[in-house]
């Protein structure tokens, strides 16, 4: 038995893109940054905050969701499988994405957080 979950709590990063297909179906993408909170060690030593980005994969309607209601910003929580693909550049090399493809998803951002009207169409 094998297990490939994920649970991310983070901020989006920038406004999700949103694809609608012929079939109906829907897919949106966005970078979400996790970060380790910095610190001090006992001899006065600082360790500095480092921020973790990761690539999130949405699809039907989860995506119509993000669609209507993530922005820039916004705190989510995330529940996923982690998968990585491969492709070409234009230069012909061999390229890596590792990516997280999303089963739950939930919304820590307060709505009063957004202002009326701040909904923007992609």
């Amino acid at each position: 038995m094998s297990v490939n979950k994920v649970i991310l709590i983070g901020n989006v990063g920038q406004d999700p893109r949103v694809k609608y297909y012929d079939a109906g179906s829907a897919v949106a993408t966005f970078p979400l940054a996790t970060t380790d909170r910095g610190y001090t060690l006992p001899n006065g030593t600082q360790i500095p905050e480092r921020a973790e980005w990761h690539n999130i994969v949405a699809s039907n309607r989860i995506a119509e969701i993000v669609d209507k209601y993530v922005h820039k910003g916004d705190k989510l929580y995330i529940e996923g499988k982690i998968r990585t693909r491969s492709y070409s550049d234009q230069a012909g090399a061999q390229k890596y994405i590792t990516e997280i493809y999303v089963d739950n998803m939930e919304m820590l951002t307060p709505k009063s957080a957004h202002p009326a009207g701040a909904e923007t169409s992609v």
